[in-house]
């Protein structure tokens, strides 16, 4: 059965390529993306996720286009590193509404439609720091631990509908923000991640595949992480 996926900020890095493997796998794939152009060979929606009518305009177009999202993979995110004494109010807030106030307002978008077809895959991308914590990124390890309270509540309210909610937590992933860093500092976090690599794009869009499929319908609620060991115990 051919479903309506919606995947925010897919058009580059790992949101792209959740998009492609989610296609793979026989899904209308739609994908939001606020700057730049939409990636080739997937229906692209502009969206801003700060936004709530931009959200909604964002949906009508998806819904149009496949009909109402069954799987939504919010992911669109972004990073204002700074040590906190340095970190300006606008910078914390500014990643707390994108990150965890973008997630909730595509979650509740979605889960009007989802409710009255009676089933739907919710799958949030969090992060290893949202655990672990990381030097210089409160902010942004705050926005992705707020979504692991936030995902686990709406995996408790929407059960009994058949709704599943979980979360990937990513740990350091081969993209163009991990290439720009120095060559030591790669050196040293491939030090501390036991597997001594970075995941692909690929590895971490696979784990959201399977979540999204008909093998995960009794997982809810759960955290997964894609981080080579570096955050285990968590």
């Amino acid at each position: 059965m051919t479903r309506s996926a919606l995947v925010t900020g897919g058009n580059r890095g790992i949101g792209l390529g959740i998009a492609r493997e989610l296609a793979a796998a026989g899904d209308n794939v739609a994908v939001t993306y606020r700057s730049g152009e939409p990636p080739e060979g997937l229906f692209g929606v502009r969206c801003d996720v700060t936004d709530s009518a931009s959200v909604d305009a964002a949906f009508k177009e998806a819904e149009a286009e496949h009909g109402p999202v069954e799987v939504l993979v919010a992911n669109a995110g972004v990073t204002k590193d700074q040590l906190l004494a340095l970190m300006s109010e606008d910078d914390f807030s500014s990643v707390l509404d994108t990150n965890l106030t973008g997630a909730f307002r595509v979650a509740k978008r979605a889960v009007r439609g989802m409710m009255r077809l009676r089933r739907g895959r919710i799958i949030l991308i969090s992060s290893v720091v949202g655990l672990l914590g990381s030097g210089g990124q409160a902010n942004y390890a705050a926005s992705k631990a707020g979504l692991v309270g936030f995902g686990r509540s709406l995996a408790r309210e929407l059960g009994s509908r058949n709704i599943t909610v979980n979360l990937v937590a990513p740990g350091f992933v081969q993209t163009d923000m991990t290439e720009a860093l120095p060559e030591e500092r790669q050196a040293e976090i491939k030090k501390q991640i036991p597997l001594g690599r970075y995941a692909t794009t690929e590895e971490v869009a696979r784990v959201v595949r399977f979540l999204a499929g008909d093998d995960a319908a009794y997982i809810t609620g759960a955290v997964v992480p894609v981080d080579g060991g570096l955050g285990m115990g968590h």
